[in-house]
C-alpha cells in the first residue's frame, strides 16, 4: 500500500500559526533563538525542547550556549516544514515562557557561481567535508555540513566567464520583518544596492569595493 506524503506547509501559512514573538521562517527552517541567565536555565529549556520533540514526532536541532538557546525545525522527508514542526514551535514557545526571552536570528548560505557545476561542487563538497543537504537530489549540488554548524553551499550556473566581478557572495537570510532594517543598516555602514528587482526574495548589496552579499527572506518566492 502507497503511503501518502507528509503535506508541506508553506512559508507563509506557517508564519501565521506559529507565536511570532519567537518564531520565523529562515531557508527551510522554522527557528527561534531564547536568552537565558545561565548554563543551567539553558539546559533545562533544551530538555524540555527535547521531551516535546518526541512528543509531538519532531526532529530539531538545538544549539546550547552559555546565555542563550538556538531551535531549529525542519521534516527532511518532506523537505520542509509539517505539523510535527509547528506542534514543536507551540510547546517550545510554552516552555520559554516560563525559561527564557527572545534573541535575533540569522541564516547564512555561500554562493558560489560556476560555468560547470558540475565540475566545480565536488572540489567544495571535498574541500569543506560536506555532504548533499538532506532531502535534496545529489545532482543539485547543495552542500551541508553534517553537523549543522556551517553555513550551507549553493552553486549559480553563469553563462560567460564574470573576471571583473566577484563569484563568491554571502547569502545572509533574515527574517521577513526585520529584512528592510538589515539593508538600511548595510546601506547606513557603507554599503552600496546593486539590486531590489527581487525584493521581498532578495536584495542585492556590495561592500565599498565591490564585493556582494544578499538580504534574503522567505516572500515573493513561488510558494506560500
Amino acid at each position: 500500500m502507497d503511503i501518502a506524503p507528509t503535506p508541506v506547509i508553506g512559508p507563509g501559512a506557517a508564519t501565521e500559526r506559529v507565536d511570532a514573538r519567537h518564531w520565523r521562517v529562515l531557508l527551510l527552517w522554522l527557528q527561534a533563538a531564547f536568552r537565558t541567565p545561565d548554563l543551567a536555565t539553558g539546559a533545562a529549556l533544551v530538555a524540555r525542547v527535547a521531551e516535546a520533540a518526541d512528543r509531538v514526532g519532531a526532529r530539531p536541532d538545538v544549539t546550547l550556549r552559555p546565555d542563550r538557546v538556538q531551535v531549529r525545525t525542519t521534516t527532511w522527508a518532506a523537505h520542509g516544514l509539517t505539523e510535527a514542526d509547528l506542534a514543536l514551535a507551540e510547546a517550545v514557545s510554552r516552555a520559554a515562557d516560563e525559561l527564557g526571552d527572545p534573541a535575533l536570528l540569522t541564516a547564512q548560505e555561500i554562493a558560489v557561481d560556476a560555468l560547470d557545476i558540475p565540475a566545480v561542487a565536488p572540489f567544495w563538497r571535498a574541500v569543506l567535508g560536506y555532504g548533499a543537504e538532506p532531502g535534496t537530489d545529489p545532482d543539485d549540488h547543495v552542500l551541508a555540513d553534517a553537523d549543522g554548524l556551517g553555513p550551507g553551499y549553493w552553486f549559480q550556473q553563469m553563462d560567460e566567464p564574470r573576471p571583473q566581478r566577484n563569484r563568491i557572495h554571502v547569502d545572509v537570510t533574515v527574517p521577513h520583518d526585520q529584512a528592510e532594517a538589515r539593508v538600511a543598516a548595510a546601506l547606513a555602514a557603507g554599503g552600496t544596492l546593486v539590486s531590489d528587482r527581487r525584493a521581498p526574495a532578495f536584495w542585492v548589496l556590495a561592500d565599498p569595493e565591490g564585493n556582494e552579499a544578499c538580504v534574503c527572506t522567505w516572500q515573493a518566492r513561488g510558494k506560500g
